[in-house]
């Protein structure tokens, strides 16, 4: 065999199959031949290298120098084909992915973007799913989380980081004492009707905390999600809490105000994918997103 040939392809998965096994008999199992199939071919391969593979050891097999080389390159790579391959097919022929996010977070922010994510990555189709709570550690169900939260992260997840939360309180332009409100320290504000999410009741007691101020007694009338959350304000029952990123096209419009701006809290806006799944298009999406929130 010239230098710069190839061992056959079907000769070297064999022999790798039974040196990874240790049996000509598992091997067979293993790739659905028969044991005569595996031993041809992996008398084969010897006649090719010019040199024994295994030896006799009583009942069974013993790899010889030269099998244990040979066992390590072709073990190495099957195992890096295979992933190719299993890359491959995620990218190509599996072209829609699912991203999970928080129920608020998709219809206030994500989904009035999506025709400049479309323009910007077209290659990229995505499936937005809907999800409350905790996402589970192994991402079934999802190929990919946006969410805001804070470490310790599932040690299966990849998490790249996009931006720093953002938190404030707004109320409604049309609220009665709105002049009022505005003027009013932190201190004071704590002290008037709150309203916030069940689902994140520490934002208010996170938000005194980084002015200096006591945390509330009393955080007010709690809702569910961050839209009932924020229609309530709208109507000016109260002063809501919640990321500048979800309110800034009601503040644009002038539908809300926040007087009192928005601080940086320890929470970060996330894209988590499973630590295996190395879709060149998850890094373009979170370049995309970390853009967006910039």
């Amino acid at each position: 065999m010239p230098d710069s040939d190839l061992p056959p392809l079907n000769a070297l998965r064999a022999f790798e199959a039974a040196a990874r096994l240790g049996s000509l008999n598992r091997a067979a199992e293993a790739l659905h031949v028969t044991h005569g199939a595996i031993s041809r071919q992996v008398r084969l391969l010897e006649d090719a290298l010019g040199t024994p593979l295994f030896v006799r050891a009583g009942r069974g097999l013993r790899l010889t120098p030269a099998g244990m080389r040979m066992r390590d390159a072709a073990g190495d790579a099957f195992a890096r084909l295979q992933g190719a391959a299993a890359a491959i097919r995620r990218s190509g022929t599996s072209p829609v992915r699912v991203l999970g996010c928080p129920g608020s977070l998709l219809a206030r922010w994500m989904i009035p973007r999506l025709p400049r994510l479309t323009d910007a990555l077209p290659d990229l189709k995505l499936h937005l799913s809907p999800h409350e709570g905790a996402f589970p550690a192994s991402l079934e169900g999802f190929d990919a989380a946006l969410l805001i939260g804070t470490p310790p992260w599932p040690a299966a997840w990849t998490v790249r980081a996009l931006a720093p939360e953002r938190i404030g309180p707004v109320l409604s332009a049309r609220h009665a004492d709105a002049t009022r409100l505005a003027a009013l320290t932190p201190e004071a504000l704590l002290r008037e009707p709150l309203l916030h999410t069940t689902s994140r009741p520490q934002a208010w007691p996170t938000w005194a905390a980084l002015h200096g101020a006591a945390s509330p007694e009393d955080l007010g009338t709690g809702f569910e999600h961050l839209y009932f959350l924020l229609e309530a304000a709208a109507a000016g029952l109260g002063i809501a809490i919640a990321p500048q990123e979800l309110v800034a096209d009601d503040l644009a419009a002038g539908r809300l105000l926040a007087p009192w701006g928005f601080v940086e809290t320890e929470a970060r806006w996330v894209l988590a994918t499973r630590r295996d799944d190395d879709d060149a298009r998850l890094e373009a999406l979170a370049a995309w997103l970390r853009q967006e929130l910039a």
